[in-house]
C-alpha cells in the first residue's frame, strides 16, 4: 500500500464530500459518503445512527434557511493494515441563531473512514464540535 497516494485519496474525496454539502442540493450524493451503519455526532443533539436517520438528518438540516457547513480536512492518518483512516478538519457552520440572525461558528472534526468491500473510503463515524474561543 502507497501510504502517502491513499492520504491523497482520502483528502481528495473527503473535499468532494465538502463540495457536495457546500452546494446542498443532491441528498443521495451527499449520503455516499458515509457508510451504511455510519454514527454521526452532532454538537448538542443526540447521535445519528445509519443511512435512514442520516438521510433524513440531511434534509432537515438543509431546509433551514440560511444553514451551511463547510470544512477542509488537513491530516490524515492510516491504520498499518490500510482498511481504516482518520481525519483532522476544521469547519464553518452557519445557522440561524435562537433569534432568527445568521450566525456562524467556527469548529473542529474529527472522521473515521473505513475502505468498504468496493474499495472505495467512506465516512463511519463523524463527530465535531466548536471550535476554541478567540
Amino acid at each position: 500500500m502507497d501510504s502517502a497516494a491513499e492520504r491523497k485519496r482520502l483528502l481528495e474525496r473527503d473535499a468532494q464530500w465538502a463540495a457536495a454539502v457546500a452546494e446542498g442540493r443532491d441528498v443521495e450524493r451527499i449520503l455516499e459518503f458515509w457508510t451504511d451503519d455510519a454514527l454521526v455526532y452532532p454538537p448538542g443533539f443526540p447521535p445519528v445512527a445509519g443511512k435512514a436517520a442520516l438521510r433524513a438528518y440531511v434534509h432537515a438540516s438543509l431546509a433551514i434557511p440560511g444553514f451551511r457547513i463547510t470544512w477542509t480536512s488537513s491530516d490524515v492518518r492510516l491504520s498499518p493494515d490500510g482498511q481504516l483512516a482518520y481525519m483532522l478538519s476544521e469547519n464553518i457552520v452557519t445557522a440561524p441563531d435562537p433569534t432568527g440572525q445568521l450566525a456562524t461558528s467556527r469548529g473542529r472534526a474529527v472522521t473515521i473512514w473505513r475502505r468498504e468491500s468496493d474499495g472505495e473510503w467512506r465516512c463511519s463515524v463523524d463527530i465535531w464540535n466548536p471550535g476554541a474561543p478567540g
